[in-house]
């Protein structure tokens, strides 16, 4: 149990007793409170609402309540000091012997630290990527990519049961601009001048192979036949060669996925008819004319009976077609199919990751989600801004070889897949995030891929040079986790270990939040910390790490580095990071 549920146990008996003893009289339950390092460590370890959440249904001020649970608080062993500030905060200050406990704990659990059974084992499929196979992966594509996959991790930690998914949109328009963009390229790898590619296909250099390939094996067997018939084989083949390159992408920024899901096998089969059927059953299917779009009428907009969807059943805005004028379904339907087949595989939680230009399909998709499970599903959106490319301040592109867009591998190939990823979660992802190609391989405290790859970097770095003091069965964390640590007691130090101490409620709050990004931020205080203390040590010889006259003092805060080691290296691999051993060089501006 972590310290922070220890301590809300605490709190909450504490709550109980005032109850009982009459001092206390609730309308209701209990209110949910918090327990979590106060903004302010000079104000105490801890910080909890409790006194305030209280207030409305005791009837008495917060500070009330707070001053009839502090003596029983202090009664608490493990806490040295209460205090009441402001309207009603509770601040607690515990022993300095907890903290000094927990570093046996993180040496004990190892990277393991921090897992959770919050998630109790519920089966979540979390969507991501998902990009048309009509070409290689583009920088915002990336940022989904490591959004999604960071974001199943956490929740994997958090212990929930996930499955990664990405959804081939191989049903629709594009990919027959696909198949006749390949076309043309066939037909230039048999000696034809194409000419310039004709407005409306896909311009990218990376269908030459694709027009190549199929040269080779198949000869001129396609170029004089009707679309008709060479269209299908086209498109097979696109498809096939554009997700091959996509799941190399992925691979280069080392995302891996459990599922992929194909929207034409789906269609095929029937899916869509299924789904639909079961929506006409329960009368949430119609004939009907929508209203004229507000604001400017479009000048192609004409009213006519539609097959619809009674999307504002379920809080959508207005109802939704499931068909287009030419009979076909639209994306919506196909849409409504994909997400009643992840619940039919078991996942009551979906989580889709999608980018910034989807917003206004959230709601509807939410809606018919609920419809579809019959409120016994739950689809959950994260939407990617877009990503600025910079090189020292100005907008770059790297390359021709995509047409219009930027490629994710050269970038990848620029600046390495660990810096990409952790450099996409240093904004929350509905924000635009700006990667300056410059300065993110900078090595500087300004950088935060560095600064923290540096505090991991630092930490193997001071225990090997210990083995020159100590032999190496004496530094293993099961031998560190046996050796009493009261000389872990600067304020510096134990300001280090509740930063470690902070992980566990860390990964829980981000996991709940759907917020990957809170671990980057974590991982980049913790090594603020760490380099902080590194500092004193420079300029107090009592501080440092390795004191050659006190093997004690040297062992215990080799056990302090070995436990800020394996939470750093618990948080990267979250983020999918390789924990770096070895940094060459010195940073010009360290911590």
């Amino acid at each position: 149990m972590t310290i922070f549920k220890t301590i809300h146990g605490v709190i909450s008996a504490a709550v109980q007793e005032a109850i009982q003893s009459g001092g206390l009289t609730l309308t209701g339950e209990v209110p949910a409170f918090v327990v979590e390092p106060p903004r302010e460590s000079a104000h105490g370890d801890l910080a909890t609402n409790v006194a305030m959440v209280l207030a409305k249904a005791a009837g008495k001020p917060p500070r009330a309540i707070a001053d009839l649970l502090k003596p029983q608080l202090e009664q608490t062993p493990i806490v040295a000091e209460v205090a009441i500030a402001g309207p009603g905060f509770i601040n607690l200050r515990l022993h300095p012997q907890i903290w000094q406990n927990e570093i046996t704990e993180i040496l004990q659990a190892g990277t393991n630290y921090g897992d959770s059974t919050i998630g109790q084992g519920v089966k979540v499929n979390v969507e991501y990527v998902s990009a048309n196979p009509t070409g290689p992966m583009h920088i915002g594509h990336g940022r989904g990519a490591v959004v999604g996959d960071v974001l199943a991790s956490l929740l994997i930690k958090a212990g929930y049961d996930v499955c990664r998914e990405y959804y081939v949109n191989d049903a629709g328009a594009q990919v027959d601009v696909l198949a006749r963009s390949a076309f043309l390229r066939y037909r230039e790898a048999l000696g034809e001048d194409i000419g310039v590619i004709p407005e409306g296909f896909y311009p990218g250099d990376y269908l030459i192979p694709v027009g190549q390939v199929i040269a080779k094996c198949d000869g001129s067997k396609w170029r004089d036949q009707p679309e008709a018939a060479w269209l299908p084989a086209f498109r097979q083949k696109a498809i096939a060669a554009m997700m091959e390159l996509i799941r190399g992408d992925l691979l280069a920024m080392g995302v891996t996925q459990d599922v992929f899901s194909s929207e034409r096998e789906l269609v095929e089969k029937g899916g869509v008819d299924r789904a639909l059927k079961f929506l006409e059953d329960r009368g949430l299917v119609y004939q009907g004319v929508l209203e004229p779009p507000k604001g400017k009428l479009p000048d192609d907009w004409e009213p006519r009976p539609q097959t619809l969807f009674r999307s504002t059943q379920f809080g959508d805005d207005v109802d939704r077609p499931l068909k287009k004028s030419d009979g076909g379904w639209t994306y919506f339907a196909s849409d409504i199919a994909y997400h009643f087949d992840k619940f039919q595989r078991g996942y009551s939680l979906m989580l889709d990751i999608w980018g910034a230009d989807h917003g206004g399909y959230v709601k509807r998709m939410q809606s018919a989600v609920t419809a579809i499970t019959e409120g016994q599903g739950s689809l959950e959106v994260r939407l990617c801004q877009i990503v600025n490319l910079l090189k020292d301040g100005q907008p770059y592109k790297m390359s021709k070889r995509a047409g219009n867009f930027i490629l994710l591998r050269d970038v990848v190939d620029e600046v390495g897949a660990d810096v990409v990823r952790f450099i996409m979660l240093t904004r929350k992802s509905d924000a635009q995030l700006e990667f300056d190609l410059a300065k993110v391989v900078e090595q500087t405290r300004d950088n935060p891929v560095f600064y923290v790859q540096y505090a991991h970097a630092r930490c193997c770095s001071i225990l090997r040079h210990a083995v020159e003091m100590f032999a190496p069965e004496e530094l293993t964390s099961e031998a560190l986790a046996k050796l009493p640590l009261g000389a872990i007691a600067s304020e510096e130090e134990l300001m280090l270990v509740k930063g470690m101490a902070n992980w566990s409620r860390i990964v829980e709050a981000a996991a709940q939040a759907q917020e990957p990004h809170r671990i980057a931020f974590y991982l980049m205080e913790l090594a603020g910390l760490f380099h902080g203390l590194w500092n004193k040590g420079n300029d107090n010889a009592n501080l440092r790490f390795i004191v050659a006259s006190d093997k004690d003092l040297t062992l215990a805060r080799l056990a302090l580095i070995t436990a800020v080691r394996s939470v750093l290296r618990s948080g990267l691999t979250v983020l999918g990071c390789h924990p770096m051993e070895e940094l060459r060089s010195e940073p010009s501006a360290a911590a």
